[in-house]
Formats: C-alpha cells, sequence, structure tokens
C-alpha cells in the first residue's frame, strides 16, 4: 500500500484539474484527479486507482470483474471510485482509458503489457525473458515526454545527490557512476552507520535529489524526499508508479515496470533507464562530457583499475 502525500507539483497533470464534480474527459485529466485527491482516498480506492494508472492498456479491453481480479479488489468498489471522481458509473471511466488507446500510435498495444502474456509459455525461461523484455519495451511509451524533462533539471541543477536504499541500491549506484564519469558534482546519499541524517544537511536549495524505489517502499527514501522539500530542492523520483510515495510531490517522474515471474521485483528495468537517463545527460552535455570521460578513462588506466 502506498503511503499518503500532496501532489502540489506534477509534470503528468499538464491538462487544467477538473472541478470536484466534473468527470475528467480526458487520461490526462483522470491522472491529475486521482494524484491530486489519493492522499484522502480510502485503502481500496488507493488500490485501484493505482491499477488504473499504473496499467492503462488492460482496462479498455479486460472486463471489469478481471480488472478488479488483478488489482485485488472487489468489482464494486470500481464502480464506487469511478462514480467518486464523477462518472456515472464504471464504463465511463472506462470510455476514457478507450479513447486514450485510440489516440495513441499503434505501436502503444504493441508495446503495452498484454493479458494473456505468459499464459502458454514454453518453459520457465521463456516465461521469465518475455516478462522482462516488456518491461524494457514499456520504457519508451512510459517516459518519451518525461526523459527531456528530467535531463533538464538535472543539468540545472548545482549539485546531484541519488539515493536508493537495499534492492533499489543498485540502479542508484549505476547512476551516480556512470554521470559521475562526465559530471563530478554527483553523490550517493548511502546513510551508512545510521548517518542519514547527516548527509540530508548537505542538500541544498539550487540541487536536485533523485530517488529510485519501488513497492514496498522504503522509509529512508520517504525521509530524503522530506528533507528535500524542506531544503527547497528539487525532486526526480524514478520508481514503478506515479501514485508512489516519492513520487507524489516530485517535480518530475519517470517510470519503470517490475514485473517478473521471480518471487522479487525485477531492477532489470530500472537499470535500462537509468542508462538512457545518462544517454540523454550526455547529448546534453556535449563536447565537455566527452572530454570529463576521456580524463576519467585515463586515470582509470593509469591508475591499474583496469588490467
Amino acid at each position: 500500500m502506498t503511503q499518503s502525500a500532496s501532489y502540489p507539483r506534477s509534470p503528468h497533470a499538464a491538462s487544467p484539474r477538473p472541478g470536484p464534480d466534473t468527470a475528467p474527459a480526458s487520461l490526462d485529466a483522470l491522472t491529475a484527479r486521482i494524484q491530486r485527491d489519493f492522499a484522502g482516498m480510502t485503502p481500496q480506492f488507493q488500490v485501484g486507482a493505482r491499477y488504473l494508472l499504473d496499467f492503462p492498456a488492460d482496462i479498455p479491453v479486460a472486463s471489469m470483474r478481471r480488472i478488479a481480479e488483478q488489482a485485488g479488489v472487489q468489482p464494486a468498489t470500481l464502480v464506487r471510485l469511478a462514480k467518486s471522481l464523477g462518472y456515472p458509473g464504471w464504463q465511463a471511466l472506462k470510455d476514457v482509458f478507450v479513447l486514450s488507446l485510440q489516440q495513441r500510435p499503434k505501436r502503444y498495444a504493441d508495446q503495452a503489457r498484454k493479458l494473456i502474456r505468459g499464459k502458454h509459455p514454453r518453459n520457465a525461461l521463456s516465461r521469465a525473458v518475455s516478462a522482462q523484455a516488456d518491461n524494457i519495451r514499456l520504457l519508451e511509451e512510459l517516459n518519451a515526454g518525461r526523459l527531456p524533462q528530467a535531463a533538464q533539471l538535472l543539468s540545472r541543477a548545482r549539485q546531484v545527490h541519488v539515493a536508493g536504499f537495499r534492492a533499489s541500491f543498485a540502479p542508484a549506484f549505476v547512476f551516480q557512476y556512470q554521470y559521475r564519469l562526465f559530471r563530478s558534482s554527483v553523490t550517493v546519499l548511502r546513510g551508512d552507520a545510521g548517518t542519514l541524517e547527516m548527509e540530508l544537511r548537505a542538500i541544498a536549495k539550487d540541487d536536485i535529489v533523485v530517488i529510485i524505489g519501488f513497492a514496498p517502499y522504503s522509509n529512508e527514501a520517504m525521509r530524503v524526499a522530506k528533507a528535500a522539500h524542506q531544503a527547497g530542492s528539487r525532486v526526480l523520483a524514478i520508481c514503478d508508479s506515479i501514485v508512489a510515495p516519492i513520487a507524489l510531490d516530485a517535480d518530475c517522474v519517470l517510470l519503470f515496470t517490475t514485473d517478473t515471474p521471480s518471487f522479487f521485483p525485477s531492477s532489470a528495468a530500472a537499470i535500462a533507464l537509468i542508462e538512457l537517463l545518462i544517454e540523454q545527460l550526455l547529448a546534453k552535455a556535449g563536447k565537455q562530457a566527452i572530454a570529463g570521460i576521456e580524463r576519467a578513462e585515463n586515470q582509470l588506466h593509469q591508475t591499474g583499475a583496469y588490467l
């Protein structure tokens, strides 16, 4: 279950926010409404609303009963959720997703998560490979409009702080390692030996804090987000849902999926997304970045870091 928070600044809510009694007419407006009202929803409404936003390609093609089953709620909950958002019933809410799907490029349907995926896998390996491939294919659809904004925020920041805890530490470290090859002002907030509070003191107004995480979300990530907002710093959330706790107050959100037939959420798409973001940052930095990479490579060879 995601934690509650407000969402005053959202890069995804481009459309004007509808009034309290008006049903959102577009998926952008519906997304903005859910983000705005998420903190005040009942736990069951939060579960249903999160599924709507995380799996928009499923809504036009699946029955309400199937969606409720996948989300882990009762069908009646989806009906009540639709009415709470201003719609006369479930079908009117579903029509918003149908319209959005029709207006997107045809490749969206090809890349979106299919309900029937994995129904007849040849074996466990093919099922795992299919899930990972789907996770990575979805990155473009989820982030095509968001990556340029993220790169701009990062490029303008005085200092970049990166945080990822437990399983999310790996993509956080990859981000810091690759970005530092051409930018020195990048640090990881590690919190070793209980010193996270000390590290958070370094966050300043002109900085940006990159927080990486997926469900279940760590308390440390929320502490970092809170400290960033208190310092007036920008926040880039890289996570698995636009209603993740670290995303609700973020200035920019990048999304990845964690689907896997294994017992533990996959980080493959998160790593791939980090690499895509680094490519954007490298292109934006231009010749200066190339010079920085050359210096870093020379130092690594001269110090004997490589065989």
